[in-house]
């Protein structure tokens, strides 16, 4: 049988074939870069090249694309690549029991029907906490995170929390040099008022943002580990200061303490 179709049809499905083998290629060695970096935890640039069987300058290019996605991460100080949090939230939406959400689900349905207040949960992502699972309250006027969104860690109870166990170091690095942005005249501004926050912060064992980014609303944050015992993620709480008063700090904090407890050691925490 005569092949009628035009020459330059043919030559353009094959050059469509070639790139599309080639970018399904690329797309193996990525996820084999990034499938190595879990298994690695944290790690070089060469350390990531042995473990994916990739040359250093390969790695280095599909590194840098997973890191503009957000599904990599890479500390300056250290030149340390670790998995992000657009990984973990891919990874997420299998919520099993021992994934973070899966692990708060219940317990944040069930912090919202006590307080009737929205609950968030948020991991540390650079230089700002990032909001990836909430459970809206039953108020009318209610509080609202934005999935995937950040927010500043200097002036939020959830950033708070995340930095609270780092190294004065650490957390100065990520804050980057002061004065840190203020959102309203109680936003913390310095270094030293913020180390010393977050003194405050491991002795009691919660953080507020006590109308820190926003005049009118109160917010209460509370440390989550797991098997390892390190802070990773913050649950919240947030209420308009005409429903969250200080003088219902106390017991909010025991509702959330017990909340925090229990999700922790869902993820393997054991006091």
């Amino acid at each position: 049988m005569t092949d009628t179709s035009p020459p330059n049809t043919r030559q353009k499905t094959g050059r469509a074939r070639t790139g599309e083998a080639g970018s399904v290629r690329t797309l193996e060695r990525g996820l084999t870069v990034l499938t190595s970096l879990a298994e690695l935890g944290q790690a070089s640039l060469t350390q990531v090249a042995k473990a994916a069987g990739l040359s250093a300058s390969t790695t280095y290019r599909l590194l840098e694309t997973l890191r503009q996605s957000g599904f990599v991460e890479w500390e300056e100080r250290s030149g340390l690549f670790s998995v992000g949090v657009r990984a973990y939230q891919v990874g997420a939406a299998f919520a099993g029991r021992n994934t973070l959400m899966g692990a708060a689900q219940t317990e944040m349905q069930a912090l919202v029907d006590d307080l009737g207040e929205t609950a968030n949960l948020a991991v540390l992502r650079g230089g700002e906490a990032v909001y990836i699972h909430q459970v809206e309250g039953r108020q009318l006027v209610r509080m609202f995170a934005q999935l995937g969104a950040g927010t500043p860690l200097n002036c939020s109870g959830v950033g708070k929390v995340l930095l609270a166990w780092h190294s004065d170091d650490e957390v100065a690095g990520r804050l980057g040099e002061p004065p840190y942005p203020a959102f309203t005249p109680n936003s913390i501004t310095t270094l030293g008022a913020y180390l010393k926050e977050l003194q405050n912060v491991r002795t009691q064992g919660y953080a507020l943002d006590d109308e820190e980014r926003e005049i009118g609303v109160r917010c209460m944050a509370t440390p989550l580990r797991d098997h390892t015992r390190q802070v990773v993620a913050s649950l919240s709480v947030s209420a308009p200061t005409s429903r969250f008063d200080k003088s219902q700090v106390p017991a909010f904090y025991e509702r959330m303490n017990a909340a925090s407890r229990a999700i922790s050691a869902r993820l393997g925490w054991t006091p």
